[in-house]
């Protein structure tokens, strides 16, 4: 059972980058649709799956059973609706289509909503840490523009309108850099808070939540 649903992580990978068949001929062959249904439920995924199993199937003139897939989704989803799989898939950030029944849901969801709070939260700092990066870039390139600039200034032969007019280049550089400067603290700043968020959610849910 396990290697179904390995099968059927990466028949989901493929079908993201576009093009490919969920299943392979050997696949369509076995005709295994409890264990592909068990996979696609455990994946959470929704019962238009099999659209794109028969589809891939129909190319070796196999149908898919779908009463028999169905009954296999039905027992992968109970390993899927449970709330420490629906607090990871909140956090990862992935979407969710719906596709846990009513009884197991409302321990599901509650789940999967906190973690989309730590997702939230954490992909804030991650954010705020790319700014900061951006920004400290931004200043690199700034100084040495300027370091160019006041090179340029020293050059012999230059005329007094000439080197007035590279001055004021330099100058303008500089008010770039303050204005850069005073983003890159205040980008600072924002990591300080999205960590605190960070520490907080994680203090928040970590009892209930352990392990991750």
């Amino acid at each position: 059972m396990r290697s179904w649903i390995l099968a059927a992580a990466a028949g989901g990978a493929v079908m993201v980058l576009g093009s490919c068949a969920t299943m392979s001929a050997e696949q369509c062959m076995a005709g295994d649709w409890s264990g592909q249904g068990f996979a696609d439920g455990a994946a959470g995924l929704t019962m238009s799956r099999l659209n794109d199993h028969a589809e891939a199937c129909a190319k070796h003139g196999i149908t898919p059973d779908a009463a028999v897939y169905g009954a296999g989704r039905e027992q992968g989803l109970i390993q899927y609706c449970r709330p420490d799989r629906g607090f990871r898939e909140g956090r990862a950030g992935s979407g969710y289509g719906g596709v846990c029944p009513s009884y197991l849901e409302a321990d599901f969801l509650p789940a999967y909503r906190d973690g989309q709070i730590v997702h939230q939260v954490e992909q804030a700092l991650v954010n705020a840490r790319g700014q900061v990066d951006s920004l400290g870039n931004r200043l690199e390139e700034l100084d040495d523009k300027i370091t160019a600039k006041q090179a340029e200034a020293r050059a012999e032969g230059l005329t007094d309108e000439q080197r007035e007019t590279i001055r004021n280049r330099i100058q303008e550089i500089r008010r770039e850099r303050a204005d850069t400067e005073r983003d890159w603290r205040r980008a600072q700043d924002a990591i300080d808070d999205a960590e605190r968020d960070v520490r907080d959610v994680r203090w928040r849910f970590q009892s209930q939540y352990g392990g991750w």
